[in-house]
């Protein structure tokens, strides 16, 4: 990825010119924009939170300013317990991607999903609410759903003892125990998670005590609000296996050093070396790129065979926003469709990627509509990139591997490294607003890598 100009935008319903660049000083922006400075570092704080079992040495030279710092220690890509802390604190221990409401959008529809050290429960109720219960039966603890599959019914039923909840969770029958002394039916209910819908993702907190999700992504959700991902259409999607670390997926993802050498497709359509970083303040990372002359979007051709999205303007529709929220949404907006990829990490070496891609829905009106032409061209993208943090994961394997710098078009990479680095040491992503620096503004236009 490349690094982001600021980009202003009106509160309320999205505006045309929400994707306007805006110069220092000017209205706006939202968030603060350019390279990390050189003289910025995370400075050491007190934990709040359990610390990671790992080199606290490693994770000072991870926390350096930009361009002295190197990246996490060897042992948090390939080290189980390093894992086991990642699976506790970070994927339940703050707000994590659940799903798309769209696949739970009616009363009876139920979904079991992994999240952390476990699964969760997803249930639309009678009255279209939506609830997230952990996955687990409050009789024997059986699982209410095996993980991963679906359910359209008016009630939760355990399959192993015929326990039968209500859709918001509560006890309805327990076989065998009507009429026992002491059994009251209202204390054993399913144990209910926090859910919250956004931009028609689904995001469940398994601690219960992460930060209010609206609030600390207040400034990417301008960002994101024209592109209304919530009234797009799924008409593609994928599922890899991929041998490598969540990690090295997600620093991948941040930065386009490498995109000249294997990815060819991919710069045919946008310069490698284009556009800019933002600088949030909150639990997200994310740049832009732009598209290269008589290019309209990210296709193996360039063209667009969808409809533009309705809410951007010129530049809206000339532009790639490319963004992470931790821990596991990378939310790909193009001029006329989204991408999601979102990431199920299943060991240290190992994670599941599902990939989608949502078009307007006049576009899937369109007689003879294909969603081929960006299914393939981001299929073709995402196998190479899986293929090189495949390998980067076989060569952290070696005893040898030491971290390495960060170049200068790295600075995203830098921005996600110390966000987990901090993670390590105590202070968890999803609880750093109250002390969270504010974005510092910077000079729109500043030329990659600069």
């Amino acid at each position: 990825m490349g690094h982001p100009h600021p980009r202003h935008v009106s509160v309320g319903r999205p505006k045309i010119d929400c994707m306007v660049s805006q110069l220092e000083g000017a209205p706006g922006p939202a968030v603060a924009v350019g390279p990390a400075d050189p003289t910025d570092s995370v400075a050491p704080v007190a934990p709040a939170d359990p610390v990671a079992p790992i080199d606290p040495g490693g994770l000072a030279e991870s926390l350096r300013p930009f361009g002295e710092s190197r990246m996490l220690p060897r042992a948090a890509y390939v080290d189980p317990a390093v894992f086991a802390f990642e699976q506790k604190h970070f994927f339940d221990g703050g707000w994590t991607c659940a799903g798309f409401a769209a696949e739970l959008a009616n009363p009876g529809d139920q979904q079991a999903v992994p999240v952390g050290q476990g699964s969760v429960l997803l249930s639309r109720d009678n009255g279209g609410v939506l609830h997230a219960f952990a996955n687990t039966c409050r009789h024997r603890g059986h699982e209410l759903l095996p993980c991963g599959a679906s359910a359209q019914r008016p009630s939760i039923v355990c399959p192993y003892h015929s326990w039968t909840f209500e859709l918001d969770g509560g006890l309805k029958t327990a076989k065998g125990f009507k009429g026992t002394p002491g059994f009251d039916e209202s204390k054993w209910g399913l144990v209910e998670l926090p859910v919250t819908q956004w931009h028609g993702l689904i995001f469940v907190d398994g601690s219960g005590g992460a930060d209010p999700m609206d609030r600390a992504l207040a400034e990417l959700d301008e960002l994101v609000a024209p592109y209304e991902p919530e009234r797009l259409v799924i008409a593609g999607r994928h599922s890899y296996d991929a041998a490598a670390n969540w990690k090295i997926l997600t620093e991948n993802y941040h930065e386009c050093y490498h995109c000249p050498v294997i990815h060819p497709e991919l710069c045919k359509v946008s310069p490698p070396s284009s556009g800019l970083n933002y600088r949030p303040s909150g639990p997200w990372v994310g740049g832009w790129m732009d598209l290269r002359a008589g290019m309209d979007t990210m296709s193996l051709d360039g063209t667009s065979l969808g409809v533009p999205l309705r809410g951007l303007d010129e530049t809206g529709l000339r532009t790639v926003i490319y963004v992470n929220i931790f821990p596991n949404v990378l939310l790909s907006l193009h001029p006329d469709y989204v991408m999601t990829h979102r990431l199920t990490p299943l060991a240290a070496d190992r994670t599941l990627i599902e990939c989608t891609w949502a078009f307007a829905p006049e576009a899937l009106d369109k007689p003879g509509f294909d969603p081929g032409y960006a299914v393939e061209f981001w299929d073709i993208t995402n196998r190479q990139d899986w293929g090189a943090c495949e390998s980067v994961q076989r060569g952290l394997g070696s005893g040898h591997a030491v971290p390495g710098p960060l170049s200068p078009d790295e600075d995203a990479v830098y921005q996600f490294v110390t966000q987990v680095a901090r993670g390590y040491a105590g202070q968890l992503p999803w609880r750093q607003r109250a002390n969270a620096p504010a974005a510092r503004a910077t000079t729109a236009g500043q030329p990659a890598g600069s």
